[in-house]
């Protein structure tokens, strides 16, 4: 954290102000967003590349009714899951719901864990080439005969950069950015650095860390199999029956329900699907801690799991975002 960069000098400077709030999976934002909003004027903005997505309820955590009636929440269930959602998207939803809330006189909280929402969102998106189909049946030609491995492979040589924050089964992220490379000639990590970072908002970014790694890693763990328990499977049983739905659909990126469709199909037995989600869960957290460590030059606060509730909302409060800066905003929204 930046020790001379204060609240009270994110408040001052122009624009609306929004307020982020992101760490690892399971750390506990969504409780903590809550209660943040039983003590301040806000509106959730959810930042989830699972979350926006219908019919997948008890594998992300979602808020459930009781939750969203009690505070607005936006960006939640807002596709279905056999749609795409891109980052891009998520950028521009962010930017008009952020002057709205505002000009309600309610502080926009954008809680969530998709890194790549939060760096779209601060940094802009790279002015990358539209998607070429051509182009992708050959890398589906490729993969076909030579597997996805290889690419990623092929990509770590063309672009390491990309390819070290690239999980080397996602076949629609390599794919891209083997498109983006062909189309170009220049690697795709390379288009994004140039993106733009204008954006007319004021951005507060919290950091949630865990107090202890290990300690996380077994509530994730918990967390899963109390997803077991409480209709998971059915949950994934019933996105199977979808008419539009396939296990290569964005949505099934999320953890824990690919590995439960691939059970369904009938390629493992549930306690090795079980074993595979919570790999795949514990990865995915340690790729964002990973991220939060390279963008903690740009925090403006960081605070422990277990001690956040208090201490934000003591300094939003104390910078007077409870009171002046939510007066600003209203003026400062269009």
């Amino acid at each position: 954290m930046d020790a001379e960069r204060t609240p009270e000098d994110t408040a001052q400077e122009a624009g609306p102000l929004a307020v982020c709030l992101y760490g690892p999976t399971g750390v506990g934002k969504t409780a903590l967003a809550l209660s943040l909003a039983a003590q301040l004027p806000v509106e959730i903005i959810g930042v989830d590349s699972a979350m926006v997505y219908r019919h997948m309820d008890v594998g992300t955590a979602k808020p459930g009714p009781r939750e969203r009636a009690a505070v607005p929440h936006h960006l939640v269930d807002i596709r279905d899951p056999w749609e795409a959602y891109s980052a891009g998207e998520f950028r521009a939803d962010a930017l008009r719901l952020i002057p709205e809330i505002c000009g309600r006189g309610r502080l926009p909280l954008l809680v969530g864990g998709t890194m790549l929402y939060f760096r779209a969102l601060w940094r802009g998106l790279a002015p990358l080439p539209q998607a070429d189909p051509a182009t992708r049946r050959e890398i589906a030609d490729t993969a076909g005969r030579q597997g996805w491995k290889a690419l990623h492979e092929e990509l770590a040589r063309i672009d390491p950069q990309a390819a070290g924050r690239i999980n080397p089964s996602d076949r629609q992220r390599i794919g891209r950015a083997l498109e983006v490379f062909r189309l170009t000639g220049r690697p795709i990590s390379t288009l994004q650095a140039v993106a733009g970072r204008t954006t007319g908002v004021r951005f507060l970014r919290i950091a949630l860390w865990p107090a202890d790694r290990a300690q996380l890693y077994r509530a994730l763990d918990e967390r899963l199999h109390a997803m077991l328990q409480a209709g998971f499977l059915d949950e994934v049983r019933t996105l199977r029956g979808l008419a539009l739905m396939s296990c290569d659909r964005p949505a099934m990126r999320a953890v824990g329900y690919r590995q439960l469709w691939q059970h369904l199909a009938g390629e493992s037995d549930l306690a090795e699907a079980g074993r595979q989600a919570a790999v795949a869960t514990r990865r995915l957290a340690k790729r964002q801690l990973t991220w939060m460590r390279a963008e903690s030059a740009n925090l403006d606060l960081a605070v422990p799991a277990d001690d956040a509730a208090a201490r934000i909302a003591g300094l939003l409060t104390r910078s007077g975002v409870s009171r002046q800066t939510l007066r600003c905003n209203m003026m400062d929204a269009p």
